[in-house]
């Protein structure tokens, strides 16, 4: 799976969790999390439910290094590489 197919799932849940905080456009793969109005719950929900879409499960302390959306969405286009 590409990083733009991987990226668009993310952005789906984002989109679902903070519907109310930001708008599709606002929604850019150099911005964190944080700055579209996330907080570490709606993060964990995030991942979670685009790990469970894409099939992968990356380990807590993998994730817990990543800090970026680009980093994250390189990380889970690799584990979908690995899983298919």
């Amino acid at each position: 799976m590409t990083k733009d197919q991987v990226f668009s799932v993310l952005k789906k849940y984002i989109m679902e969790q903070l519907e109310d905080e930001v708008e599709e456009k606002d929604i850019v793969i150099t911005k964190s999390m944080v700055d579209l109005g996330a907080n570490s719950l709606d993060i964990v929900e995030i991942v979670s439910n685009t790990m469970r879409e894409l099939k992968i499960k990356i380990p807590r302390d993998e994730l817990a290094k990543i800090d970026t959306m680009d980093g994250l969405v390189a990380r889970m286009a690799e584990y979908t590489e690995t899983n298919a």
